[in-house]
């Protein structure tokens, strides 16, 4: 049987052709495994690069969603006084204990700010939730419950041409289905939630905590006055989760106002679960 250098000669007297020439062209064209390499590289570059923009897109689909202020972020931070060192350093535990799977799936976590004005409890809250978004792709929504209240009483005029009731109820589903809520001015200029909102809010909480979803709570009341403040039925839904304290007792960043004798009272804070 003749090789296959001798087909190709053969078939080159034929065609009147110089069988080196032919040889030596045949040679140059890279073989099938390096073309398989070559092609494999350029698919994987293709993949990364489509995966990084699709990446990039749900982040600001998740950023669109959140309605959180792009300010609010770590290195925006000012930090000039024990307690917000100190919440920063839980807020980047609470960060770190996302990448395990377990603790995410274990139970729901809250976290509590709680202190004067202008502490820097939504500041932290936000950066928080920005990283987050960034890092695992969390989903996040920012509200002020005084605004969710108050979209909910104006829901019950069905005779309304601004869609309340309608907004509403898609409000109420992403406040049930996000993984992080943030709930700001929680009870604010108020000494006492009015009971159909102890219980709505009750029930907000103890449904997200059954599916595990997360929660940060900000309030300008003490700790020691939400019981009071948001109600029995309330304050133990929050029993139900695994709950953290963090006080704020630092400087106000919005000028200087009076401090409430209950905090400027202490020089510190030790935040710890109950």
């Amino acid at each position: 049987m003749k090789s296959f250098q001798q087909q190709l000669a053969d078939l080159g007297k034929r065609l009147g052709k110089n069988t080196n020439s032919l040889s030596e062209s045949i040679s140059e064209v890279p073989n099938y495994s390096e073309r398989r390499k070559q092609y494999d590289a350029q698919a994987n570059n293709d993949i990364a690069k489509l995966q990084l923009e699709t990446k990039q897109a749900r982040i600001q689909a998740l950023y669109g969603a959140s309605e959180l202020n792009e300010s609010w972020t770590f290195d925006r931070l000012i930090e000039d006084s024990a307690d917000v060192k100190e919440a920063i350093s839980i807020a980047q535990a609470f960060i770190g204990a996302h990448s395990d799977p377990s603790w995410r799936n274990s139970r729901a976590h809250m976290m509590i700010f709680y202190g004067d004005y202008g502490r820097g409890k939504s500041h932290i809250a936000g950066a928080i939730a920005h990283q987050l978004i960034q890092q695992f792709e969390i989903t996040v929504l920012y509200r002020q419950l005084q605004t969710l209240l108050e979209l909910r009483f104006f829901s019950y005029d069905y005779q309304a041409e601004d869609k309340a009731s309608m907004k509403f109820r898609e409000i109420s589903k992403q406040l049930l289905d996000v993984d992080l809520l943030i709930l700001d001015e929680v009870c604010v200029n108020q000494t006492i939630l009015k009971q159909s909102a102890q219980s709505w809010l009750g029930s907000l909480l103890r449904q997200r905590c059954a599916d595990n979803k997360n929660c940060i709570l900000i309030t300008n009341h003490h700790f020691n006055d939400l019981p009071k403040a948001l109600g029995t039925y309330c304050f133990e839904s929050i029993k139900e989760y695994e709950t953290y304290k963090v006080q704020f007792q630092g400087p106000s960043r919005r000028g200087s106002h009076e401090e409430p004798d209950e905090l400027s009272s202490k020089s510190g804070y030790q935040p710890n679960q109950f």
